[in-house]
């Protein structure tokens, strides 16, 4: 594993150990060139997955961009971070356990949108205005009244 620090291309692993209920293996490495410390996350991945997007180009799936969707639905709430690393890992797990290897953005963004309804109402309704494109406020209160989200109505914590 190639140094973040100084690029030297070996590092030496410390310590290893099982992290994500088991779904990843962390690892602390240093660098000996640099003596630079980091660590390393190892997960298993079923199969390459391609996101067929709405322009119709192909992207790689990233996880770590369905990561930062989420965080940024999530900023602020109070929900733990256990839990949305499980929520992520579920939908990751989904994915690749659908036998297709090109997916369309339009099913990740359903996954998404469902994981997050059960989980905090605020943050799929966040994640709904961007993957729905919301250009008003009128789109909100559409929203909100076909998915039976009413004004007032408490959020799961």
């Amino acid at each position: 594993m190639r140094c973040p620090f100084c690029g030297h291309a070996e590092s030496q692993v410390k310590d290893s150990r099982p992290s994500e209920d088991g779904a990843a293996i962390r690892r602390r490495r240093s660098c000996p060139e640099c003596g630079g410390r980091f660590t390393t996350f190892e997960r298993v991945q079923l199969r390459e997955l391609t996101i067929i997007k709405r322009s119709g180009r192909r992207t790689p799936f990233d996880r770590e961009k369905l990561v930062r969707s989420i965080a940024v639905a999530m900023r602020k709430r109070p929900v733990d971070a256990e839990r949305v690393e499980r929520m992520v890992n579920g939908i990751v797990r989904q994915l690749e356990s659908q036998g297709e290897t090109e997916l369309s953005s339009h099913v990740v963004g359903e996954m998404v949108m469902k994981a997050l309804k059960s989980l905090d109402d605020v943050a799929y309704v966040r994640y709904a205005s961007v993957y729905r494109d919301f250009r008003e406020t009128d789109d909100f209160a559409k929203f909100l009244n076909a998915e039976g989200l009413k004004e007032g109505e408490e959020t799961e914590e």
